[in-house]
């Protein structure tokens, strides 16, 4: 599976702010749309990625308080990204390797979608799933030693 399954599934909407933008407003945006995550755009370009993780140590830091900050000043500006050729297992070793939550999606310096650790791990289950029943279906069609004697005997 590659992350072009997951984004086939999920979609490629993508909410982004700027690097100039005062925290308090991606604090807004991510509460009203309820995501986990904002893109940082400068310039056409992935400047870096805001996640909750950032603001609240940013917040820490600043006293409690939001106050004046910019997004850039929280903002990790150099996030872990992947592209839609990505395996799963890849994503998963390195979201778990840098404790990512939230990976942007590049494809020929554009971004794509942003996946989260909840998308890897719901595509994985899913997976799962699918090949449990596949299996199962298997199982249940596969014959019997007593109905094969039958058979063989029928046919002698």
């Amino acid at each position: 599976m590659k992350v072009s399954d997951i984004l086939r599934v999920k979609g490629s909407t993508l909410f982004s702010v700027t690097p100039n933008e005062p925290l308090a407003r991606a604090v807004e945006i991510m509460a009203d749309k309820d995501i986990g995550s904002l893109v940082v755009m400068e310039h056409g370009d992935v400047a870096g990625m805001l996640t909750f993780r950032e603001v609240i140590q940013a917040i820490v830091k600043n006293g409690g308080s939001v106050g004046t900050l910019q997004v850039r000043s929280a903002m990790d500006d150099a996030p872990l990204t992947c592209t839609l050729e990505t395996e799963m297992d890849e994503v998963r070793r390195m979201m778990l390797e840098r404790h990512a939550r939230y990976m942007p999606v590049m494809e020929m310096g554009e971004v794509k979608g942003v996946i989260s650790f909840y998308d890897v791990a719901k595509a994985v289950v899913d997976s799962q799933n699918f090949e449990n029943t596949m299996l199962k279906a298997y199982i249940r069609d596969w014959p019997d030693a007593q109905s094969e004697r039958e058979q063989a005997q029928g046919q002698a």
